[in-house]
């Protein structure tokens, strides 16, 4: 009954508060980019570490604790220290350090509103619920992108991250709301009181760990772009604020598509098999722009890289809740979260440091190609696990 009323509630607070945080991220990318590539990529660094350093911690406290409790305790606090951000543009270290302690909240949340989402759709809803809080951030993000660049080509850097504060608050009143709830039951722990527990189910679980193994391979090929974008829109392109915000856009039109289109799957294999498609698509589009050197080249890249980002955000964390008994998902979402933001890092470091010796245009096509080769390897494991003679224990109903 609640849950017709709740997922809107949620859906609309994930819209407002990844509209604030596009919205700081391009500010803060802008910000660095005249600086040093280096910056680039320690804002993006500061951002992830929490999240691949804090998964058991994050996992534990979401199997541990009320979901919808826990989440707005962690957005209140991610919402003070982004506005505290606003007043310390002048030091590096220090807007780092904030972005770090950021980051730590985000490290929160994550799979608490994953782990949330089933108690709030019902388990067989799931896919659709997963499919339709992708298309919200993803609205949020398109927006965000849109007006961080126009907030700091007019405005400056400051309104915009104090703005992105407000937004944690306005997610934080709405899951207030909220009627349903996950609350962890005191014999789960007393049967898996192991924070690592969520790792030890992937790596035990061979759908799992071909899929998810994949997926951190090909997303540590590709985030290579992320600290390469800015400097080429700036200098391959010669554009400004508004052309980088508009090609971001792009990608975010593109990940509306990719979560439609991921909500109509449906069976085990198809949901495991597209998560490798999706990772061959990413590395393809993201070739196209390293080719053509051209804003409609890079736009229609951003698209096509966007609809296989939806997808492969949706079928991850589907083929999670497919293969997860309820009471360690908290645990295992966590664990995801953590070894693919490890990906992410290694592959902004690396962006970052290739980045320093080759022109974005050649970042491209390496991380590209990298993601196209990973794809690839991992739809052929993950086709060779789902065999009746190779696949691991499906501990929930498809």
């Amino acid at each position: 009954m609640w849950g017709k009323r709740d997922l809107p509630l949620v859906v609309g607070g994930a819209v407002v508060s990844d509209f604030g945080n596009a919205i700081t991220m391009i500010v803060l990318l802008l910000w660095a980019t005249p600086i040093s590539p280096l910056l680039v990529a320690g804002v993006l660094v500061a951002e992830m570490l929490p999240i691949a350093l804090g998964a058991p911690i994050a996992g534990w406290l979401v199997d541990r604790f009320p979901n919808r409790r826990l989440l707005i305790a962690a957005l209140l606090c991610q919402g003070a220290v982004t506005a505290a951000i606003a007043t310390a543009m002048t030091v590096p270290a220090l807007v780092l350090t904030l972005v770090f302690l950021s980051g730590c909240g985000r490290a929160i949340t994550a799979p608490a509103q994953s782990a949330l989402i089933p108690h709030i759709a019902g388990e067989e809803n799931s896919t659709k619920a997963y499919a339709w809080m992708g298309t919200g951030r993803s609205l949020g993000i398109l927006a965000g992108a849109t007006g961080g660049a126009l907030l700091a080509g007019h405005f400056g850097y400051g309104p915009a991250l104090v703005i992105d504060g407000a937004t944690f608050a306005l997610q934080a009143l709405a899951l207030a709301f909220v009627r349903q709830e996950r609350r962890p039951r005191p014999g789960d722990h007393q049967e898996r009181p192991s924070a690592t527990a969520g790792l030890r189910h992937v790596r035990t679980d061979k759908v799992l760990l071909a899929g998810i193994s994949g997926l951190a391979s090909f997303v540590g090929c590709v985030v290579l772009i992320n600290v390469a974008d800015p400097a080429y829109v700036r200098y391959v392109l010669n554009g400004d604020e508004f052309t980088f915000g508009a090609i971001q856009s792009c990608w975010m039109l593109g990940l509306l598509v990719g979560n439609r289109l991921a909500a109509r799957l449906t069976r085990e294999r198809q949901v495991a098999g597209w998560l490798g498609v999706a990772g061959i698509g990413i590395g393809t589009a993201v070739l196209i722009p390293a080719a053509l050197p051209y804003v409609v080249a890079n736009g229609i890249g951003w698209f096509l890289g966007g609809i296989c980002n939806g997808v492969d955000n949706v079928t991850e964390k589907v083929l999670i809740r497919m293969r997860t008994p309820e009471e360690i998902r908290g645990r295992v979402f966590a664990a995801v979260s953590s070894v693919v933001t490890a990906a992410n890092l290694v592959g902004t470091a690396a962006g970052g440091v290739l980045l320093l010796s080759l022109s974005p245009r050649w970042v491209f096509a390496i991380g590209g190609t990298g993601a196209i080769i990973a794809g690839a390897l991992c739809l052929v494991r993950v086709r060779k696990a789902m065999s009746p003679a190779e696949a691991g224990l499906i501990t929930t109903s498809k």
